[in-house]
């Protein structure tokens, strides 16, 4: 089935914006059961990688070393949104290998939540990294170098063995050669990685199959265990109003979800053990939630109650600078047969 799939953005009765997606919908053997026109569109990883980041920390046994739990796991995964929370789960991964914020090299961004956000204008805490969304990560990958016996200074650039293994890591879990991933510097200053879509909807694929599993290689278990810790902790990988938790939270832990910067969402269908990759191609992410919701429903993925508590998602209001609801957001998605 050729879908196309389209984010229509309102004002009032007005068409204001169109944002244009790509998706594609693979198997764990990587065939095409489902995408748009061009669903092996090369695009950049981001933070959906990040439960394959994770994946050699939990596959070589140094997260039971650790004594690691599943929610410490799950923000490892995350891109989250600086609340007290996470910041707490963060710390105490530091705490645990002893190491302090000043060693993540993520940099500091002003936080999603509200309540640090208002704390840090005020003043009454400290500007940090583990503010950064991707602290959870960069956590994880202090965790892998200090356990590997790696240097921790540079663990962040190309050269170091944390980033050649990230990239044959990636690579593998996606069922590709790490040659044949693309590199860039993400956001957050580490290796980003780049793939056609329908490669980053296989590593899903299998993180969702690997979900179902109880048993298997040690690379199977070490999957399973990372899926099974995100959609355990949805607001640890994210948070309130994140696509990604909203979806996790929704389907009751059957879809596992993961979005990327620049209007990127990975989701792994557990049950039929399939991955779906969702593309805004001009990086809007206002576009994503609506995209995928749509998508999900043209699958079948999603039930009538599902579909209701992602209302929100799938239809988001738009607001004005006085609090007024003026518009809203709506995906189109179709077959390409009855466009």
């Amino acid at each position: 089935m050729r879908l196309l799939v389209e984010v229509v953005v309102r004002r009032g009765s007005i068409a204001e914006s169109r944002h244009h997606l790509q998706c594609a919908l693979v198997d764990l053997e990587g065939n095409l059961a489902s995408g748009s026109e061009t669903p092996g569109i090369v695009t950049t990883f981001r933070s959906a990688a990040k439960p394959f980041q994770l994946l050699p920390l939990v596959e070589r046994g140094h997260a039971d070393r650790w004594g690691f739990s599943d929610e410490q796991l799950a923000v490892m995964a995350s891109s989250h949104t600086g609340s007290r929370y996470h910041l707490t789960l963060v710390s105490g991964i530091l705490e645990r290998i002893g190491a302090t914020p000043e060693l993540l090299v993520c940099g500091y961004h002003d936080p999603d939540d509200s309540e640090s956000r208002d704390e840090l204008f005020r003043g009454s805490v400290p500007r940090s990294a583990l503010y950064n969304n991707c602290s959870g990560k960069h956590a994880g990958l202090l965790a892998l170098a200090i356990s590997e016996g790696w240097p921790v200074e540079g663990y962040h650039r190309p050269e170091h063995p944390v980033q050649q293994l990230m990239r044959n890591t990636v690579a593998e879990a996606c069922g590709v050669a790490p040659e044949s991933l693309g590199t860039a510097i993400d956001g957050c200053n580490v290796v980003v990685f780049a793939a056609p879509l329908a490669v980053m909807a296989r590593g899903f694929a299998r993180l969702a199959s690997a979900m179902a599993r109880q048993s298997g290689d040690a690379r199977t278990v070490a999957l399973g265990r990372i899926g099974r810790a995100m959609t355990a902790y949805p607001f640890a990988v994210e948070g309130k109003g994140r696509t990604s938790t909203a979806l996790m939270v929704a389907s009751g832990g059957r879809l596992v979800a993961k979005g990327g910067a620049e209007g990127l969402q990975l989701v792994g269908w557990t049950e039929r053990g399939v991955g779906l990759a969702v593309k805004c191609e001009d990086g809007a992410g206002r576009a994503v939630g609506p995209a995928v919701v749509g998508v999900l429903e043209q699958l079948g993925a999603l039930s009538a109650a599902e579909l209701a508590s992602l209302e929100q998602v799938r239809n988001p209001v738009v607001t004005n600078a006085a609090g007024l609801d003026v518009g809203t957001i709506e995906a189109v998605v179709r077959e390409a047969s009855r466009a």
